[in-house]
This record gives C-alpha cells, structure tokens and sequence, in this order.
C-alpha cells in the first residue's frame, strides 16, 4: 500500500495553480477587450497629439493643486495659483483644439 504524505498539501498547491491560471486568464482577457475597444477607436495622429497635450496638463495641474494644499508660504501659494490660472488657460485652449481637430 502507498502511503502519501501530506495530501492536504499536494491539494492546495493544486488548487493555488488553479486559482493562479484563472487570474492570469482574466487578466488577459480584460487586455484583449481593451484592445478591441482601442483598434475600434483609432485616432489621427493630431487627435492622438492633442489627446496627450490634453492629459499632460490635466496632470500637471493635479499635481499643482496638491502643491497649493500643502503649501504654507505665502508667495509660493501667489506663485502657484498663477501657475494655476496658466495651467487652465492651456486646458481651455486645449479643449477648443481638440474640438477643432474632431470637427475636421
């Protein structure tokens, strides 16, 4: 007769493989949809351009406005909130931008 050791063992490393592949397996498919979604959705290279523009100054000025948050010296705040109101100047213009470009 063969005597296992430890067979409560071999059945979670069996079953920690399974739950693994199926991660892996949803993982992959979530990527191939947003593939799909995204060969759908194909841009100009002027939309894709001004797309990036778009999404730079947005995190730019995330990144401002935690800056102005923490911010205690009074010049610095006056400084950063000019930068604040450049910063959405360029969105503004951004957005008519790629308003123009989809028009096209």
């Amino acid at each position: 007769m063969i005597e296992l050791k430890e067979p409560s063992n071999l059945w979670l490393a069996h079953m920690a493989r399974g739950w693994e592949s199926k991660g892996v397996e949803s993982q992959i498919e979530a990527a191939r949809s947003d593939q799909v979604a995204s060969s759908k959705e194909r841009l100009t290279p002027e939309k894709a351009d001004a797309h990036r523009k778009k999404e730079t100054l947005l995190l730019a000025r995330t990144h401002l406005l935690q800056q102005l948050q923490s911010s205690q010296n009074p010049r610095h705040r006056e400084m950063m909130e000019k930068a604040l109101a450049d910063l959405e100047k360029l969105l503004a213009t951004a957005d008519g931008l790629g308003r123009s470009v989809a028009g096209t």
